[in-house]
C-alpha cells in the first residue's frame, strides 16, 4: 500500500463532534475497464475475503451442476452467501447435500453459533445440535461440492488450493478481473478456502462485468444472470435477519447485488448502471463498509428518495446508547 493515507468513506459523530472515522478505499467500474469513479489506493494488494462469493458461484451454474441437481433461487443465493446461521439457512443446506448423496460432516467448515446474537441465544437455550451447516459459509461450501459431484471429481481436499475445485475458482477471478493471480499473497480464510490477494482495480473490473456480462461467453452470460436472478429472489439466504446485504436486495431486487465480506470488504454489481464497485474499509470495520457502500448505491442512481427512506437506518444508522437515547451518527464521509 502507499505511503499517501487514503480518503475518509465514513464518520461517527458524537454531539457536535466527529469522534471516530473510517479511512478506505474504493473503485467504481464499467465493464469495458472504464473508470467512473475511484478513491484510495485501488492498486494495493487485499484480501477479498466473502465478498466475491457471487463470482465463486459462477462454476456451479457454468458447469451445469446446478441444473443437474435442481437447484433453486434459494440454493443459488446460499451459494453466494455468508448467512447468520439461522435455522433456515442450516435446514436448506442439509438437505441440498442429500440431494448430492453427501452428508454436513462432507463440510470442510466448522459449526458456530448464528451470527445474529438473538438466534444464537435461541440456539442455546433450545439446545440446537450445531452442526457444519450452521457455519455461515456453509451455502459455499455446498456449491463446491456440487460441481466437484457433478464433475466426477473426488471431493477429498476441496478446500486445499492444488484441488480442481480451487484452480477452477481461481481461474474464474482470473477471468472476470483480467489478472494474473499465480504470484499474489495467500492466506486461509475463516471457513478454510484459500484466499487469493487481488488489487481493487480487478475486483472492480470482474464485479462490472457481474453488472455487465454482455461481453462474455453465452454460457457465462447466463450463470451470471441466473446467480443475479437467486440472490434477488431469496435475498434473506444471502445474509439473513437485520443484514444490511439483505436488506438492500429486498428493497432494490436485480438493482443491485450486494455482498459484504470480512476484514471491511463490500463489492456490488449494479446491472441497470452496467457498474461494479468494490471498497475497502482500511481498519476493517464493517460499519464503515456499509456506510460506504451505502453511499455508492445512492450517488449511482440504485437507492432514489424512496428506497433511501425504506432502507434509512442502513444508509445513516442512528447510534444510541444503553437506554436507547440518540448519541449520535453512522454517516458517509466522501
Amino acid at each position: 500500500m502507499s505511503n499517501i493515507a487514503n480518503p475518509i468513506l465514513a464518520e461517527a459523530t458524537r454531539g457536535t463532534m466527529v469522534e471516530s472515522f473510517h479511512r478506505g478505499r474504493y473503485v467504481v467500474m464499467k465493464a469495458d475497464g472504464t473508470m467512473i469513479e475511484q478513491g484510495g489506493d485501488i492498486d494495493a494488494l487485499m484480501y477479498p475475503r466473502s465478498a466475491i462469493k457471487p463470482l465463486l458461484a459462477i462454476p456451479l451454474l457454468e458447469s451445469g451442476a446446478a441444473d443437474a441437481f435442481d437447484l433453486e433461487d434459494q440454493h443459488i443465493a446460499l451459494a453466494c452467501s455468508s448467512h447468520n446461521g439461522e435455522e433456515r439457512h442450516a435446514h436448506t443446506v442439509a438437505a441440498w447435500l442429500e440431494k448430492l448423496g453427501l452428508s454436513v460432516e462432507t463440510l470442510a467448515c466448522a459449526p458456530h453459533y448464528s451470527l445474529r446474537p438473538a438466534s444464537a441465544i435461541e440456539q442455546a437455550v433450545d439446545h440446537v445440535q450445531l452442526t457444519k451447516a450452521h457455519n455461515n459459509c456453509s451455502g459455499k461450501h455446498s456449491g463446491f461440492l456440487t460441481t466437484a459431484v457433478h464433475l466426477g471429481e473426488d471431493p477429498e481436499g476441496y478446500i486445499e488450493e492444488a484441488h480442481p475445485v480451487q484452480q477452477r475458482l481461481i481461474r474464474v477471478l482470473e477471468e472476470m478481473g483480467d489478472c494474473d493471480l499465480s504470484d499474489t499473497p495467500r492466506g486461509i480464510d475463516g471457513c478454510g478456502i484459500p484466499v487469493i490477494g487481488m488489487r481493487l482495480r480487478d475486483l472492480g473490473l470482474a464485479m462490472a462485468r457481474m453488472a455487465d456480462p454482455s461481453g462474455l461467453s453465452d454460457t457465462r452470460k447466463k450463470a451470471i444472470e441466473r446467480i443475479r436472478k437467486g440472490c434477488a429472489a431469496d435475498p434473506f439466504m444471502v445474509a439473513g435477519t437485520g443484514r444490511f446485504c439483505t436488506k438492500v436486495m429486498e428493497v432494490c431486487g436485480e438493482d443491485a447485488l450486494v455482498k459484504v465480506g470480512a476484514e471491511g470488504v463490500y463489492c456490488a454489481a449494479f446491472p441497470k448502471q452496467g457498474l461494479g464497485v468494490a471498497l475497502k474499509i482500511d481498519d476493517g470495520a464493517q460499519r464503515g463498509a456499509e456506510v460506504a457502500m451505502g453511499a455508492l448505491l445512492r450517488r449511482h442512481g440504485v437507492i432514489d428518495d424512496a428506497r433511501a427512506e425504506t432502507l434509512k437506518d442502513c444508509l445513516t444508522p442512528v447510534l444510541t446508547n444503553w437506554a436507547g437515547k440518540y448519541a449520535g451518527d453512522l454517516r458517509p464521509a466522501f
